[in-house]
């Protein structure tokens, strides 16, 4: 996690924070997860959800950025951000406004249970770095502190020294709204899992299977002031 509130955004605005986004206007029914503020729309038909889609492409033209948006047979799925980092400013609230309302007219509404995104947490031993080899195999690109598919598709990948004994080495970082975090993570536990890592809680559940396999719910992007 970084923290720029400071910092300029990718429309020449002033980055903003998960808490800043949400103070805005017009932006109930979005979460700040991985990858910037995104929100889900279960639709009827494929003919509803691209009816959708064709709407938001036209509203969010008139300000010059549109969203990434994942238009499946009976969901879309929306992203404000235009880069893998996902760091807000004033035109993703602007864009959230904007599909919200399009949403409205067509009768839609968000549904934040089905929404997530899934980061890789990759181990690495002391004095070993293999981000290279990570970014030349996936045909990734360096942003920041982590590495992310240029088309935004795949997961994130990030890099940590392998210090804490007993947890597995690669692991799956799940970011849910902040109000999801707890349901899933008891979910899981409920399901043979353990928790491994609970300084945290309920802002991050460090989950492991049965067999040691690693699964971090994180609910804290949500609302933090920083960005993930």
């Amino acid at each position: 996690m970084i923290d720029d509130r400071n910092s300029t955004g990718h429309d020449g605005d002033e980055h903003i924070s998960a808490a800043q986004f949400h103070a805005e206007p017009g932006t109930d029914g979005w979460h700040v997860l991985y990858g910037g503020a995104q929100t889900i729309y279960p639709t009827d038909s494929f003919a509803t959800g691209a009816e959708f889609a064709r709407r938001i492409a036209a509203t969010t033209a008139e300000i010059g950025r549109e969203p990434d948006i994942d238009l499946r047979p009976h969901s879309v799925a929306v992203c404000t951000a235009r880069n893998p980092r996902g760091r807000l400013s004033r035109t993703d609230a602007e864009v959230a406004r904007r599909v919200s309302a399009a949403g409205r007219e067509l009768g839609l509404a968000p549904d934040p249970s089905q929404l997530q995104t899934v980061q890789i947490g990759v181990a690495q031993s002391a004095g070993i770095e293999t981000l290279g080899f990570w970014r030349a195999a996936l045909g990734y690109e360096i942003v920041d502190d982590v590495l992310a598919d240029p088309l935004r598709r795949g997961p994130r990948l990030w890099f940590y020294e392998l210090d804490k004994p007993g947890r597995g080495r690669t692991h799956l970082d799940v970011a849910v709204p902040n109000t999801q975090g707890e349901p899933r993570a008891q979910a899981a536990l409920q399901h043979g899992g353990r928790l491994a890592w609970g300084d945290d809680v309920p802002a991050w559940w460090g989950l492991a299977s049965a067999d040691n396999h690693s699964v971090d719910i994180a609910a804290w992007g949500d609302v933090h002031d920083g960005v993930l």
